[in-house]
């Protein structure tokens, strides 16, 4: 059984009675969301930021371009919206770096990580109730101490610098 408590413009709450695999049935709240996608817009040098205000964060977070996927959107093309949209960027090329699921004991927001290669710089075309204040260029050697710093701290993009480093065979060190 399943009851709607609250359905807003992003998410919806419902209580759900559900038989866990030990046989035991309970009421769970769960958060369900369309999912989005995130972006690392790189070269083997140096990974774009954005310095974007996020409210339950308690402030502004540097983050990769990342957002909402829209109703019939595609992973790809909701990564691309958002690159251009967040980073004013284009990319030549985009490779699926996977997905991850953001907080799975009560949310099933999966988000799907892109790597963007070959960009181009566009016009700015931020949404309304998105406060970035800046885009920048970093180079890689900078993202570990930034991380160590507790500068970068948002679990998407945490996981998505990741798996970006990874892939462009970057070393996040610290030096240490």
């Amino acid at each position: 059984m399943r009851r709607s408590v609250y359905d807003g413009r992003i998410i919806r709450l419902e209580v759900e009675r559900v038989r866990l695999p030990n046989d035991v049935e309970i009421d769970l709240d769960v958060v369900r969301h369309p999912g989005a996608a995130a972006v690392v817009a790189a070269t083997p040098e140096d990974v774009v930021l954005i310095r974007q205000y996020r409210f339950a964060g308690g402030g502004f977070l540097w983050e990769v371009p990342a957002g909402t996927l829209q109703p019939g959107e595609s992973p790809e093309a909701g990564a691309r919206r958002e690159l251009e949209e967040e980073a004013g960027m284009v990319a030549r090329e985009l490779r699926g770096l996977g997905s991850i699921l953001t907080t799975p004991g009560f949310c099933d927001e999966r988000i799907h990580l892109y790597l963007a290669l070959g960009l181009e710089r566009l016009p700015m075309r931020h949404d309304a109730e998105e406060v970035i204040t800046e885009v920048r260029a970093f180079p890689w050697p900078r993202i570990g101490p930034m991380i160590d710093a507790g500068e970068i701290v948002d679990a998407k993009s945490l996981i998505a610098l990741y798996h970006g480093a990874r892939n462009l065979s970057v070393v996040l060190d610290s030096g240490r």
